[in-house]
């Protein structure tokens, strides 16, 4: 699991069950039940690195699509809806994808 030592598989594990059906997802619930919203700055910034899959310093709506995906191989791909929307609640500077900063404010939020 590439979120070994930051989260717990058995709270991935329930954290993907509660949003396997489309249109499912909410960002929100989905960091609390997977252990995000409580961890520290750091291991939120080690998350940040795991989801940033090209290394570009942000997460662009290509990698919030694959979002789940993040977390186990078989997850689904987040719907188009789940997408824009998941991009337009964590990106607070209106540039199209999210930095690290906007990323942490936006689990603790």
């Amino acid at each position: 699991m590439a979120f070994a030592g930051i989260l717990q598989e058995a709270d991935v594990t329930a954290a993907l069950a509660a949003c396997s059906a489309a249109d499912s997802f909410k960002y929100k619930e989905f960091f609390a039940k997977v252990g995000l919203a409580a961890k520290s700055a750091g291991d939120i910034k080690k998350a940040f690195e795991v989801i940033d899959q090209d290394k570009s310093g942000f997460i662009e709506e290509d990698e919030l699509k694959l979002f789940l995906q993040n977390f186990s191989a078989g997850a689904r791909a987040l719907t188009d809806g789940e997408t824009k929307a998941f991009l337009k609640a964590g990106d607070s500077d209106g540039d199209g994808k999210i930095g690290v900063d906007e990323f942490t404010a936006l689990i603790k939020s």
